[in-house]
């Protein structure tokens, strides 16, 4: 485990209320990339994270594209059988699962961004700084 904090996105990307979903890679025990699909819940200042995964069949939860909730707007929801689950415990209230719980992503809001922590993400090589890396280096 890493005690790394990864930025996600800035805590007001996501309106209160609200789930959206991010497909991010990890780096597993053999320092191979795994995709890492996860949802982040805003709730007022409280953030909650979950593996974009049903514990019922492993499918994603999103039936639609970041569709995450159900019509109530208080509780994820499986689009695949229409699990129900608790937002702040990923507990699964009505559903094939029943009982089961989604896996949580570890959240902090830091400095006003979300960041997970917990995890070793592959990071993205960043063109802006190989250009400045390449244009620092004189002949």
């Amino acid at each position: 485990m890493s005690d790394v904090a990864y930025v996600i996105c800035a805590l007001d990307d996501i309106q209160s209320q609200r789930a959206q979903g991010f497909d991010l890679a990890v780096l597993d025990e053999a320092g191979e990339e795994k995709n890492f699909p996860i949802v982040v819940v805003r709730w007022g200042k409280q953030v909650f994270g979950y593996v974009n995964s049903c514990p019922h069949h492993g499918a994603r939860l999103d039936w639609e594209r970041e569709q995450f909730l159900d019509p109530t707007g208080l509780r994820l929801m499986c689009g695949k059988h229409g699990a129900l689950f608790e937002l702040g415990t990923g507990r699964c209230s009505a559903g094939p699962c029943k009982n089961d719980h989604l896996k949580p992503v570890e959240l902090q809001v830091i400095d006003g961004d979300i960041c997970i922590t917990g995890v070793s993400l592959a990071e993205e090589e960043d063109e802006d700084e190989d250009e400045a890396d390449a244009s620092s280096v004189e002949a």
